[in-house]
């Protein structure tokens, strides 16, 4: 869920340096996130803020889905009310835009939590 075509890019760009292979798609609206909810999603990144949507309804789509799929906020600025909200409300995670460094780490401790453990 990113409005800006360049911050996605620099996401997916990220993702790469930190040795990944993204295969991804950008929705930004409403209609768009739920249409490509799927359960062969292995992350949703989302911006906070979006025009006439934001990442805390975008949660709250996912949640209802039923998927399980890790959800991470990237966005420029949150009000840390609207990030604990969005931290009870399910999300795995939070980074600032200007902290896409950590991008790699994040991702890899998100997918670490989904995994089942293993068998005793």
């Amino acid at each position: 869920m990113e409005d800006s075509e360049m911050d996605a890019e620099l996401l997916v760009l990220r993702l790469t340096r930190g040795g990944y292979t993204p295969e991804w798609q950008r929705v930004h609206t409403a209609a768009g996130f739920t249409q490509r909810l799927d359960p062969s999603l292995d992350i949703i990144f989302s911006d906070y803020r979006l025009p006439g949507f934001s990442g805390l309804e975008a949660l709250r789509l996912l949640k209802a889905s039923g998927l399980d799929v890790p959800f991470i906020i990237v966005s420029g600025s949150v009000e840390e009310a609207d990030l604990a909200a969005a931290m009870r409300a399910g999300a795995a995670d939070f980074l600032p835009k200007d902290r896409l460094g950590r991008l790699g780490e994040v991702v890899a401790k998100a997918l670490e939590r989904r995994r089942p453990p293993p068998p005793a």
